[in-house]
């Protein structure tokens, strides 16, 4: 939740390259998802082509957007962009298709790379693509997650820690009410 909102978290190309600098070398591909990567394209058009220049692995684009709507950027994006997953997440719609957080997600490969690469996600989800990425702020003690989360799980993750005695509160638990 904390990407949906706009002007959050506001921060520089220049400190987004910095903190990115360390793990391009262990990295073999870049994922690029929400907030919604297309609603600043010259700067995620320079983000990809300083990326294209230091890194010789994948990128993969998350929009919220139609592959109809993008198609004005591909061309001016050409060959920085591998795959893009498009249409925006419904909670509504079920999650049974890998990559996806729901199942209208469409996957779209703009090069070569971008299919040899991701052609094996055009099926339906496994259990071994349930793994989440858990990163740790040392001075704020916030935790910062990165995959696709089963529907119900930060629910469970946050039962389970409250009955352990501590504390989490999540983005979804901040959003500001309809």
């Amino acid at each position: 939740m904390d990407t949906w909102v706009g002007d959050q978290h506001v921060t520089t190309l220049d400190e987004l390259k910095k903190g990115l600098l360390p793990f391009l070398p262990l990295a073999d591909g870049v994922t690029i998802s929400g907030g919604e990567p297309f609603d600043q394209p010259e700067a995620l058009r320079a983000l990809l082509q300083w990326l294209r220049d230091l890194h010789s692995g994948d990128v993969f684009v998350y929009s919220g957007h139609t592959y109809e709507a993008l198609q004005q950027y591909f061309a001016a994006f050409d060959g920085l962009i591998d795959a893009v997953m498009t249409d925006p997440f419904r909670q509504d719609i079920g999650q049974t298709l890998a990559l996806r957080g729901s199942d209208n997600q469409r996957l779209f490969f703009l090069t070569e790379r971008g299919r040899q690469r991701f052609a094996s996600y055009e099926r339906q989800l496994e259990p071994q693509d349930r793994n989440l990425d858990l990163m740790f702020d040392d001075q704020t003690g916030e935790i910062f997650m990165a995959g696709i989360p089963a529907r119900g799980d930060l629910q469970r993750l946050a039962t389970e820690m409250k009955a352990d005695g501590h504390l989490l509160t999540m983005t979804v638990d901040k959003r500001p009410a309809p």
